[in-house]
């Protein structure tokens, strides 16, 4: 186990950002830690990262407390915060071989650790620049770089691939799975593409409290209770008196020609019955499958008009 949170609650004056929050992240899970603006993301990821003090609760970073053991969890976790502060007048090998020299790495190992780092996150190209002369892209891959500089067993990203270009974000994403076989990684973004792309688990947060917390293809195969939505499509037409004369439709909805999409009670299977309106009217039903919800979808539908 490398987090685990239990009952954490964060106050700014009378306004509660985080509300009683617990969960736990593996070694070796990627999980995406969702949630509107003002949710709580960065809250929990600060206090994760010791820059912030909890109310109430406690949290540990491989089994140590993170209130009394400050000093060892830094050690243990690399952080790329959102708004990545950085040096502007400071070369980027001169910026990361400070980072190392914070985290005490001997100085010959530091330099190797540098151009291990500069190679990783792609920033040969621009090796010799002020980090004030870099692109928001080039400026978020050293942040990322410092985050990884000291081999930390526990990964925590605020928006990693900000201001990436779409080959960018692709290597970041590559380099980010790459690390979540053998590291924790927890990560903020409003991409849901990105989430669904490298995370194996989503914790949706809203108002403060956790609303949803599950591996992508459960939350993905989420239904409204009782219902099952199904896209059928014919070779010909078929009217919407035909279909809503089925036993159990509750609504259907025309997608472009011969396509629909249909919602039935989960206690009838209209499949057969489907199948069985194409024969008598001498047509073959070219596609039928049952509708996933999308994460965007999920992610609307537990914090849209809560906030």
């Amino acid at each position: 186990m490398s987090i685990r949170v239990a009952g954490i609650t964060k106050l700014y004056g009378q306004q509660k950002a985080l509300d009683n929050v617990s969960f736990t992240i593996n070694t070796g899970e990627i999980t995406g830690f969702l949630g509107p603006n003002g949710a709580g993301k960065s809250t929990m990821m600060k206090i994760l990262t010791g820059f912030i003090p909890p109310n109430e609760g406690s949290a540990f970073i491989n089994d140590l407390d993170i209130l009394q053991n400050g000093i060892e969890t830094r050690r243990l976790t690399g952080y790329l915060p959102e708004n990545n502060p950085l040096y502007p007048d400071m070369y980027i090998r001169e910026y990361l071989l400070y980072v190392a020299r914070l985290y005490k790495i001997p100085a010959a190992l530091a330099k190797k650790k540098v151009e291990e780092m500069i190679e990783r996150t792609g920033l040969l190209p621009e090796h010799q620049k002020k980090i004030g002369a870099l692109s928001k892209g080039y400026r978020q891959r050293v942040g990322l770089a410092q985050a990884l500089i000291h081999d930390p067993e526990v990964l925590i990203l605020d928006e990693p691939t900000s201001g990436l270009d779409p080959n960018q974000i692709v290597e970041i994403r590559s380099l980010i799975s790459d690390l979540g076989k053998k590291k924790t990684v927890m990560l903020s973004t409003h991409i849901m593409q990105e989430v669904e792309s490298i995370c194996n688990r989503v914790i949706i947060i809203n108002e403060g409290r956790i609303v949803e917390d599950g591996a992508i293809d459960k939350l993905q195969s989420r239904k409204e209770t009782g219902v099952e939505t199904i896209i059928v499509e014919f070779s010909d037409k078929v009217s919407r008196t035909d279909i809503e004369a089925i036993q159990g439709i509750i609504k259907i909805h025309g997608l472009k020609d011969n396509q629909w999409l249909i919602q039935s009670q989960t206690t009838s299977d209209i499949r057969p019955v489907l199948f069985n309106l194409a024969v008598k009217k001498g047509i073959t039903v070219l596609s039928m499958q049952k509708k996933e919800k999308t994460l965007e979808e999920v992610f609307q539908e537990l914090t849209v008009n809560k906030s």
